[in-house]
């Protein structure tokens, strides 16, 4: 079996992967909080944990993995949202949620085993919530129910964090009813009019922290495998995770491999509205780069490194992708590939901390080498195209390459005609032509070669005779 060694963020090292049970694969990671379109930072982690989840298919089979990843569809962003837009709650997150299914389909992502909402799950919070109370790990005060961070000595292990530090870093709310500034909230009531739920402690909604410790709980078992997630959320979301789940559940270890990727920036500058270089995922879409640049852009950089998008690399990907289609366009037999295994050296770098680089090399060397069928199949396993849009772009590949045959035999004869008058005025008028279609013109000893490139349009190309 391939040896997956991950760099854990608990222990700071790289360790070798041995799951709790093989036959039983678990792995967590936090979703989105559905109040507006996934922005390119918020994409990244789902093409990293992706990737993953790819992984351990492959090795102990698609039927021993679970994936859990979770919406969170109350929080004061949505209500704010809902209120400004003048829409009801639940159809904002409706649409939202959908909006980033969609968004996050098209670069690439396979969908989640389990994506549970938070509202499906606010009676296992309030379970949760009481046990703590109980164990005397929580605290409640003026209609809010706290975690009492002093209860729990490993408090701030994961992010390595001093006190000072984690107060300065979590921006604390200094409440009345806090019996210490670290305290966090796992139950605040709600006014009339925001959305609340009945509990022992009021009519009310849970703090954020609590909804993936209860659902993971749920959906997991009180201890599994993986969890993952932007290094945003080390401090204060995963320590805060952390302490509540092992203190409502002692002696289980949660969650044992923590995986974190770094941030993106953009053009070398951190992405954000002041500096006019935020945008979405479906921005980028709309203005027609496709899904599967945006992934192999991020494939590009190892997931602990801060990514950089940049119209560079964007070009790069587009013309490595167009060459890649072009392979298998000619020499490709899909039904044929998908019969084959992914490549050793493709795995064997993927189960190297998900060096996504070095995995990229392979598809080049395999592109270099002219192995269509066996480019193919990695090309999908890497997610950069599935089945079905590989299978379009070879098709419309071929049919634009059979539309340029009688242009080449025309070419061709010009050329003839040219070398005996010394007079290749049409060659290159016509080569003219065909390269403002977009059409990539090789000329060699052997004959005349039309490629269709990235914008082909045959439609410049008639009243050619």
């Amino acid at each position: 079996m391939v040896e997956i060694k991950l760099t854990n963020t608990a222990t700071r090292k790289k360790e070798v992967f041995v799951p709790l049970d093989p036959e039983n694969v678990r792995m967590y990671v936090c979703g989105p909080t559905v109040y507006d379109r996934a922005h390119l930072g918020n994409a990244r982690p789902v093409v990293v944990f992706d990737v993953l989840y790819r992984l351990l298919r492959h090795v102990y089979g698609a039927e021993h993995v679970t994936y859990a990843r979770n919406f969170t569809d109350v929080d004061d962003k949505i209500m704010e949202r809902a209120v400004r837009d003048e829409k009801p709650i639940d159809q904002i997150t409706a649409e939202t949620t959908q909006w980033y299914l969609d968004d996050m389909a098209a670069i690439g992502a396979l969908e989640p085993d389990l994506m549970p909402r938070a509202t499906a799950h606010i009676g296992d919070m309030v379970t949760m919530i009481g046990d703590l109370i109980d164990q005397g790990h929580a605290y409640e005060a003026e209609g809010h129910v706290l975690f009492a961070v002093e209860s729990y000595a490993d408090y701030g292990k994961l992010s390595g964090r001093s006190v000072d530090d984690m107060i300065a870093g979590a921006r604390v709310e200094v409440a009345p009813y806090k019996r210490d500034p670290m305290d966090f909230v796992l139950w605040k009531p709600s006014d009339e009019g925001q959305p609340g739920w009945d509990s022992p402690w009021g009519r009310g909604r849970p703090g954020w922290h609590i909804e993936c410790s209860a659902m993971a709980y749920e959906l997991l078992g009180e201890s599994f495998d993986i969890h993952g997630g932007g290094n945003d959320l080390m401090f204060p979301h995963h320590e805060n995770e952390i302490a509540q789940s092992k203190c409502a559940h002692a002696g289980a270890g949660f969650a044992r491999y923590w995986l974190h990727n770094e941030m993106l920036q953009v053009e070398g500058k951190k992405m954000s509205k002041s500096l006019g270089n935020f945008f979405t995922v479906r921005d980028l879409l709309d203005q027609g780069v496709p899904g599967e640049v945006i992934r192999f852009v991020f494939l590009g950089t190892h997931y602990r490194k801060p990514m950089d998008w940049t119209a560079e690399k964007r070009v790069g990907a587009e013309t490595k992708i167009e060459g890649f289609v072009e392979l298998i366009g000619m020499y490709g037999d899909l039904e044929t590939a998908k019969t084959l295994e992914p490549e050793p050296a493709l795995i064997n770098a993927l189960a190297d901390d998900l060096n996504t680089h070095a995995a990229l090399e392979v598809l080049g060397k395999l592109n270099g080498s002219g192995d269509a069928n066996r480019l193919a199949r990695n090309v999908v396993f890497l997610g950069i195209l599935n089945w079905d849009a590989l299978a379009h772009r070879v098709s419309e590949y071929r049919e634009q390459k059979a539309s340029l045959d009688r242009y080449a035999e025309l070419l061709s004869g010009l050329r003839v005609r040219a070398v005996e008058t010394k007079d290749f005025s049409e060659v290159d008028a016509l080569k003219t032509v065909l390269t403002n279609a977009g059409v990539e013109v090789k000329m060699s000893k052997e004959g005349v070669e039309l490629v269709p490139g990235k914008g082909f349009d045959a439609a410049k190309l008639a009243g050619i005779s």
